[in-house]
């Protein structure tokens, strides 16, 4: 027998799928929206299927975009001749934040991970390798986290990435091994973005 109505139950089921996001904190939000004014409660539902209808990958670089370029790519200002490659969206803005790096990205999309049947045909690696051999790219920074996957990932890239003319680095260790870009600071961002040195 379920405590509430079906709706509410369905709402808190589906809350409670997010990360982060316990049976509590569920309920919390549910009944949050159910206080809330109609117009509140449903451009939060409007908002959400714009997420899912309007979003779409960069047809260059797969950062989430309503557009068929996004922006970075879009921007005539930016370094078209490196690469910074990083395995999320997050990862793109955690290092965009920091000022420190004017080129374009690549989202992987991930790792390979096979113990997650990950492989790298899942990710955007072959795309990658397609932008690099289309020419005028002098460097390719491997920016994925410094854990087992994604030092494995990047060694992967470097092995597929040999192009004459083309210098592959990886970000300087300012970032703890087992640590998430995502969560490191501005000035740890900056000085691995600047500190990088080569494969």
């Amino acid at each position: 027998m379920t405590r509430y109505s079906e709706t509410i139950e369905r709402v808190m089921e589906l809350l409670g799928k997010l990360p982060g996001i316990g049976a509590r904190t569920a309920e919390r939000l549910t009944f949050h929206l159910l206080k809330s004014d109609d117009a509140e409660a449903l451009a939060l539902a409007d908002a959400v299927r714009d997420l899912k209808t309007k979003i779409r990958p960069c047809s260059i670089c797969f950062n989430p975009t309503e557009r068929e370029v996004c922006n970075l790519c879009a921007d005539e200002r930016r370094d078209k001749s490196t690469i910074c490659v990083v395995e999320q969206p997050k990862d793109l803005l955690a290092l965009e934040s920091t000022g420190a790096y004017r080129g374009v990205y690549h989202v992987l999309m991930g790792v390979i991970d096979p113990l997650h049947d990950v492989e790298p045909e899942d990710l955007t690696i072959a795309r990658l390798i397609e932008r690099v051999q289309a020419g005028g790219v002098n460097e390719v920074i491997l920016a994925t986290n410094p854990t087992v996957a994604g030092d494995g990932t990047s060694l992967y890239i470097a092995e597929h990435l040999e192009h004459p003319g083309v210098k592959v680095t990886r970000l300087a260790r300012g970032l703890p091994a087992g640590g998430q870009i995502e969560y490191a600071n501005k000035s740890i961002l900056s000085d691995a973005i600047n500190e990088r040195r080569g494969v």
